[in-house]
């Protein structure tokens, strides 16, 4: 409460003794006036479409009024009004898009109207020094004003209010331009920058894209939407690369290639595998080589160093290794919390790739042999049975460094991933096997999240242009359907986008231009697609939700196939495409052993024709993780079910407690939404399956991550990946991850041919890291409704897939006043006895709990269904 003024929601106002003003956009001072902050409130409700009715602007008003003080700007009492409506959002999401709608009403009132005046401002734009530093490239601004009366005349501002809060201030925190640090383009501006950006000389292509984006139908990537446009355009958003050498001249020239990649904003896989390992004899110097760690930790201090593109993200660099190393155990501990800092290299990520060899020898209890990669030579340039012929015939002559139990080195890979979510596991022979570019070469790794999958060699580093379709765009909620047409069209748009992303692209190194140019893979993803199947009312683990992934993944890469075909026959096909695959009429799905079974698409006539043809991209969809693009667009991240439906923005301004905005609108229909019900779903870390009120079918639709069988998001997974020809970044959630249960679900992911088994595994500690505190007394008794509703209203529809009951009914949390909710780290497990292979790789027994002994099974008193066996 400031000094100027005391105020109460349910009554007037008193005012002190000082009265309050503000310090309006000329600099004038100006009485602060209730009815004016009241009618700003109620026109921003109303325009531009209507919100809903239990938001009323004077209670608003009043609650700002509270927090102004004497001399404050009409900005910063923007600013404070959005923040509180905000802070309002668990009441209802209209709460969230109101308090968009202040902030961005007001950067309109602070920003040029006109694009191509913003683009004079962006392009005359000198540093603090007075150096001339143009934020739009040449060619750009005077494509941009060739077309200016057409391009000012496509911009459609009123849709930069269809944004919800924590999507604005993402875009106003990081990806907007600025001049000096004030912000001087709004999203519309952005998004027909980006436009431009891709399509110079193309108006009709520039508009077409800044509508679909506009819309909100896709998004480019985040490095496309921060540089497109801009003097140097650096685009992709992955990196891949391989060791130039084993040697002090290799390690530090591909250390100075990830450095120069981070500083333009690039996420990099690196493969190590090449590297010798700890103890081998360098010729050179008549010495023994320090092993993988101590170059690790170099490469670690780069990524601290050198963020990507000058402070605006993290600099993230994933190391890649084949469990054969000398140094694997070693290698394991880097990322561990505890351990002398020496021993540690925390700031990278890890992951394994894995060859089959490998998980047969931990199956049947096998021993594995340790090598060097400098005395065991090639071992990392051939896969499937070349690879084992090479192992095994290097195990005969004795060259390996030691042999380990391979179920020993297992538990070691399991007991990262628990303590710290990584190393990610990636099947070498599943990529390398069902992969478009294998005539190039054996592919040695993955990217930073795991959904590319590119060929390497000293000479090329793999770089991939991403974009994601945001999937809740395309349900019909009147019908209940899913349009797959408009998916097709949108895809055809996306490829051709991407396909022009490579030559418009700048590129840090020339070893990328080489590769790009080569074999021009792009990868296209999709966000939302648990909001989708809410909209669609489909439960995650429903049968019906299961075909519609099948649909959605078929039409895409159909599209997407086609379109490439289609500048393939205008422009030729990549360089590289005789003697792939596709070259032979063997697509994706055929390469999975696998028909397509939508029925809506003539894959016959398509691969006739591209045999014919050719493609333009060797590579064309790769769903990838889209953290920071959903946030913008307001969906739910990839392919991910909802981890929670209750959970936390933050911006720089605080944190703010979000309810799921599809259970929210359901319950406020239902009049159930009620300060009792909002208690329970506190208490229960955003699960609805203990809230008695809540109906089985909104359980059922309802159900978090957690709640979720694993083995349907792997199995879901396998049946999108025949019509995926890169990977897809795949988290794996478990509650309480044990190493029967972690060893059950990585062999069925390799058994249904995953190419990523997993990328992270996100584990549940005892409570949500959420902090705040749960309201005892809401608990006991239930309070007035907020909002009343029809009692069946048609979101709520009631058909058989709705009729689920949950298989498992989670922990309930401890409730109680002052309950603080925070994650507990996981509990290091000791390793069980390896002699016991079939119960840590299969734990569980047909129609029988889960096995308590080793390490195996679950620790509770649950059945859980084996993912190997399916007991």
């Amino acid at each position: 409460m400031s000094s100027g003024v005391s105020v109460s929601l349910s009554g007037g106002l008193e005012l002190e003794k000082e009265k309050l003003y503000v310090i309006n956009r000329k600099g004038q001072r100006e009485d602060v006036r209730f009815d004016k902050i009241t009618d700003r409130i109620a026109k921003l409700c109303n325009e531009p479409t209507p919100l809903h009715s239990l938001i009323d602007p004077p209670v608003i008003a009043r609650r700002v009024v509270a927090q102004l003080h004497p001399g404050i700007t009409t900005s910063e009492l923007d600013e404070v009004a959005a923040q509180t409506c905000a802070y309002l959002a668990a009441t209802h999401a209209d709460f969230s898009k109101l308090a968009a709608r202040i902030a961005v009403s007001n950067l309109h009132k602070s920003t040029e109207e006109k694009f191509s005046k913003v683009a004079d401002d962006l392009y005359d734009y000198s540093d603090i020094l007075g150096r001339r530093a143009s934020l739009l490239s040449d060619e750009v601004y005077e494509f941009i004003q060739s077309n200016a009366d057409t391009l000012d005349g496509a911009m459609d501002y009123s849709r930069d209010f269809e944004y919800d809060y924590f999507g604005f201030k993402t875009l106003e925190r990081s990806y907007l331009l600025k001049k000096n640090d004030k912000i001087v383009e709004r999203p519309q501006h952005m998004l027909m920058r980006v436009a431009c950006g891709i399509h110079t000389g193309d108006v009709d292509k520039a508009i077409e894209t800044y509508r679909l984006m506009s819309q909100k139908y896709f998004t480019h990537a985040t490095p496309t939407l921060f540089n497109s446009g801009t003097p140097r355009p650096q685009m992709s958003s992955c990196f891949l690369l391989t060791m130039k050498e084993d040697s002090i001249e290799g390690i530090f020239d591909t250390l100075k290639c990830c450095a120069q990649i981070s500083k333009c904003a690039g996420g990099i896989g690196v493969a190590a595998h090449s590297i010798r390992a700890t103890g081998s004899y360098i010729r050179g110097s008549n010495g023994k080589s320090n092993g993988l760690v101590p170059m690790l930790r170099v490469y670690n201090a780069t990524a601290r160093y050198v963020d990507q593109g000058g402070g605006k993200r993290k600099g993230s660099f994933a190391i890649y290794l084949e469990p054969w190393h000398a140094d694997i155990f070693d290698w394991l501990d880097l990322k561990k919390n505890h351990g002398k800092d020496e021993h540690r290299a925390r700031d990278l990520f890890y992951a394994l790739w894995v060859p089959d060899l490998f998980m047969r020898r931990v199956e049947s209890d096998g021993m594995w042999t340790l090598m060097c990669p400098n005395e065991c030579m090639g071992l990392q340039d051939v896969w499937g049975e070349k690879f084992e012929r090479l192992y095994e015939q290097y195990e005969t002559e004795g060259r390996g460094r030691k042999q380990v139990q391979a179920q020993k080195l297992w538990f070691a890979i399991l007991q990262s991933q628990i303590e710290t979510g990584t190393p990610y596991m990636l099947y070498k022979d599943a990529c390398n096997r069902k992969s478009n570019q294998q005539n190039l070469g054996t592919i040695k790794s993955s990217n930073l999240c795991t959904e590319i999958i590119e060929y390497t060699s000293p000479d090329e580093i793999a770089v991939c242009n991403l974009a994601s379709l945001a999937l809740p765009k395309y349900v019909d909620t009147e019908t209940g359907t899913f349009d797959y047409h408009k998916l097709y069209e949108v895809t055809k748009v996306v490829t051709a986008n991407l396909n022009k992303v490579i030559d418009r692209n700048f590129y840090p190194i020339e070893e990328a231009r080489r590769s790009n140019f080569r074999h021009r893979p792009i990868g296209l993803g999709v966000q939302g697609f648990a909001d989708a199947l809410l909209l669609l009312r489909l439960p995650f683990e429903s049968p019906e939700a299961r075909k519609v992934n099948k649909d959605i993944f078929e039409t895409i890469y159909f599209a997407a196939c086609e379109a490439s075909c289609d500048l393939a026959e205008k422009d030729g096909k990549y360089s590289t495409f005789d003697g792939s695959p596709a070259s032979k009429g063997q697509l994706q799905f055929d390469l999975w052993g696998v028909k397509p079974g939508s029925g809506l698409w003539n894959w016959d006539a398509l691969k006739r024709r591209i045999m014919s043809v050719g493609l333009r991209n060797s590579l064309l969809v790769a769903p990838m993780p889209t953290a920071s693009t959903s946030q913008i667009l307001g969906n739910n991240e990839s392919i991910e079910p909802y981890t929670s439906n209750l959970y936390a923005r933050r911006v720089l301004s605080g944190e703010f407690v979000i309810v799921n905005p599809h259970l929210l609108r359901d319950l406020i229909d239902l009049g159930l939404w009620n300060d009792h019900v909002k208690q329970q779903l506190i208490a229960g870390n955003g699960s609805v399956q203990q809230i008695e009120e809540i109906p089985d079918e909104l359980k059922a639709l309802y159900k978090t991550v957690w709640e979720i069988s694993q083995r349907t998001v792997i199995d879901m997974a396998a049946d999108r990946g025949a019509f995926i020809d890169q990977s897809q970044s795949l988290n794996i959630h478990m509650g309480n991850p044990t190493y029967g249960k972690l060893s059950s679900m990585h062999f069925y992911g390799w058994r249904q041919g995953l190419k990523t088994g997993m990328y992270y595994l996100r584990t549940q500690g005892a409570a949500d890291p959420i902090k705040f505190t749960v309201d005892s007394a809401a608990l006991k008794k239930p309070t007035a409704t907020t909002t009343t509703g029809p009692t069946t209203p048609q979101r709520v529809k009631k058909t058989t897939t709705l009729k689920q009951t949950p298989k498992k009914t989670p922990t309930k949390q401890q409730q109680g006043a002052g309950a603080t909710l925070q994650r507990s780290p996981a509990k290091p497990q000791v390793a069980p006895n390896p002699s016991s292979s079939q119960m840590v790789v299969c734990p569980y027994r047909p129609g029988k709990g889960a096995q308590k002994n080793g390490g195996g099974g679950n620790t509770g008193d649950e059945e859980e269904e084996c993912l190997m066996c399916g007991s």
